[in-house]
């Protein structure tokens, strides 16, 4: 039993991965199912904050450092490629102009927050700073590269619909997140950590191999999306 919860702890952070990643996915079919492209539109805001505010934090993970936002870009991907297979690339489109305007006015408004004066009593002023106070190179790189990898990820996703003629949903999921976050990856690497990180190319290397074990796993539960009674 000692063992076991030694072993538990000690992949602790591969465990609540896969449960995240399982959330996420789950989550994401939920809304599809029962709300609908507002519900999934809704969703690629979120995680498209969440993503951007979660990027700062760094955890270990199968052995290599890694940020805690991946999940969370690939949520927001697959909910953009749903709203385009269900509901049309236009609104699609309209759910990233959407999502853009959300990243720039939560951007701009943590740094507002951060503008006030603490009173004597306040105790959680020193915990928003640092949170919030990253640096304008790596919230500008996030938010840039996040909307123009949602812009590319739309056109791949059109293009695929066009090649396989409305079939293999599952597949062409796969093949426009891996794409579009190789991408977002390399991109958001060299504009947000070149110069402050020793090795890129480790970072680079590490960053997809999680993102393509978050990919794979999510893979068995877009197969389902087709059986379900979609909310339009």
């Amino acid at each position: 039993m000692r063992n076991s919860c030694i072993v538990f702890f000690d992949f602790m952070n591969e465990f609540v991965f896969f449960a995240h990643i399982l959330l996420v996915i789950g989550s994401v079919l939920f809304v599809l199912r029962n709300f609908g492209s507002l519900g999934l539109t809704v969703f690629v805001v979120l995680q498209s904050i969440l993503a951007n505010l979660f990027v700062i934090k760094q955890m270990t993970l199968f052995g290599f450092d890694v940020t805690c936002s991946d999940v969370f870009a690939i949520g927001g991907l697959l909910s953009l490629n749903l709203i385009q297979e269900f509901f049309g690339a236009e609104q699609a489109k309209k759910a990233i102009w959407i999502s853009f305007i959300c990243m720039v006015f939560f951007a701009l408004m943590t740094q507002i927050h951060l503008f006030y004066i603490p009173s004597a009593s306040d105790t959680t002023h020193a915990a928003f700073s640092q949170v919030l106070s990253a640096t304008p190179r790596i919230i500008t790189a996030s938010i840039g590269v996040f909307f123009i990898v949602q812009q590319i990820d739309v056109r791949l996703f059109a293009f695929l619909q066009k090649w396989f003629k409305g079939s293999k949903l599952p597949l062409r999921l796969a093949l426009s997140l891996l794409v579009s976050q190789t991408i977002d990856t390399v991109l958001f690497s060299f504009f947000g950590l070149y110069g402050i990180v020793s090795s890129l190319y480790d970072i680079i290397l590490v960053s997809l191999l999680i993102k393509v074990i978050a990919i794979g796993t999510s893979a068995p539960f877009t197969a389902l999306i087709r059986r379900w009674r979609v909310y339009v």
